[in-house]
């Protein structure tokens, strides 16, 4: 028996089970008393009341006989896809077909499993740094990864190449964990390029909703020629504050074909063998959040973390620290002061302060001198914890 080596190689420990092992052994110390974290991308916003709503009714559906749901369809309940045609369609005028669509649970599993329907000779390009997720998935397959440094020099915003050789490029945007976005004419450039030497792009758009600049696309399909060589992935996670409901979805286009073959059938394949589909409550209150009601009321979660954003830019700006992020984004991708390490910077503001972030480190070698903080907070804890962070930089 063998089991599979390239698990040798990627880190042992995950960056935020390290963070979470850091912030525990802290705690056990007795030094900190009121530690806010604002590391881990989770939200802390409860679901929108339509979404809670139509949980409750699908419930008690599943609970009569004429109205009980067994095993689901693989790629998604039509009512849902549909609607998630229509969002599309509303808020970036983009036409989808509802079989070009596929529901998950969660666009993180989907970036790791749609590698089953690629072979393992590709070479992949990721950014740096970049969401660990895309490194450790190829590694586990043991793929030869590219990776394209973004900087403060390229606005964090890496750009194709002539002499770039890739045949899967990851692109998120915007971009977890620097929180800069891609324009509609840089976007253009990587379709060019990807159509021009038949790559495939795995375009991550989990925070589209929230977009503030109109020249920031909030689907790679508002960019010519994007439907022969992208795979769109989403999710209601940051979106509709479904990370503890887990729901997704992913976009493959009919018109995306290589060696003959078209994807999307491919993925169609691959969900039917190893997935069994999300749960018909959880779809129900998808659904909900997409239409005009639940919509509205999601909405305002995201202005409220928006403007959790605008407090730490100012607070930043205030400081002199340089940072990227926050404007589009629910992260702020922020230079550590005095020269510091990342690790190092997060141990100050841990010991310190009793702030959390995510070291830069930990998303690659560009990543080093960069901490992360996330928007996913009350407004309270966020203006409390900036309040912390001005104490400690004027000692």
């Amino acid at each position: 028996m063998q089991i599979n080596k390239h698990y040798q190689d990627i880190e042992e420990t995950y960056l935020f089970s390290e963070v979470a092992e850091r912030v525990r052994k802290f705690l056990a110390s007795g030094a900190g008393t009121s530690v806010i974290k604002m590391g881990i991308g989770d939200v802390t916003r409860p679901i929108c009341h339509a979404a809670v709503e139509a949980l409750k009714s699908a419930a008690e559906e599943m609970g009569t006989e004429e109205g009980f749901h067994g095993y689901g369809p693989e790629q998604g309940y039509e009512f849902l896809r549909d609607e998630i045609a229509f969002y599309y369609e509303r808020t970036s005028g983009v036409k989808l077909f509802a079989d070009e669509i596929f529901v998950s649970d969660g666009a993180k599993s989907d970036l790791g499993n749609i590698l089953d329907i690629f072979g393992n000779d590709n070479v992949v390009a990721v950014t740096d740094p970049v969401y660990p997720v895309y490194v450790d998935t190829n590694v586990m397959a043991g793929r030869k990864i590219i990776k394209l440094q973004a900087n403060f020099e390229n606005g964090f915003l890496p750009m194709p190449s002539e002499d770039l050789e890739a045949d899967i490029i990851y692109l998120c945007s915007p971009n977890n964990p620097t929180g800069a976005a891609y324009t509609k004419a840089q976007l253009q450039e990587w379709v060019d390029f990807a159509n021009s030497r038949g790559s495939v792009i795995l375009f991550d758009a989990a925070y589209e909703s929230f977009i503030s600049d109109e020249d920031v696309p909030r689907s790679i399909y508002q960019i010519e020629g994007a439907r022969s060589c992208a795979i769109e992935f989403c999710s209601f996670s940051k979106t509709a504050g479904f990370t503890g409901l887990r729901c997704g979805y992913t976009i493959v286009p009919a018109g995306l074909v290589r060696d003959g073959v078209q994807l999307r059938k491919m993925w169609l394949r691959r969900q039917t063998t190893k997935f069994n589909g999300v749960s018909y409550p959880i779809q129900r209150a998808a659904q909900a959040c997409l239409r005009e009601q639940g919509h509205a009321e999601i909405l305002e979660n995201i202005a409220y973390y928006k403007e959790n954003a605008k407090v730490m830019a100012e607070t930043f700006e205030e400081l002199g620290w340089p940072y990227t992020g926050g404007k589009n984004s629910p992260y702020l991708w922020v230079k550590c002061p005095y020269d510091m390490k990342s690790w190092e910077f997060f141990d100050v503001l841990l010991q310190k302060a009793n702030v959390v972030s995510t070291p830069g480190s930990g998303f690659g070698e560009c990543g080093e001198g960069y901490v992360r903080f996330t928007a996913f907070n009350t407004h309270e804890n966020t203006i409390e914890a900036m309040k912390r962070i001005r104490e400690i930089d004027s000692k």
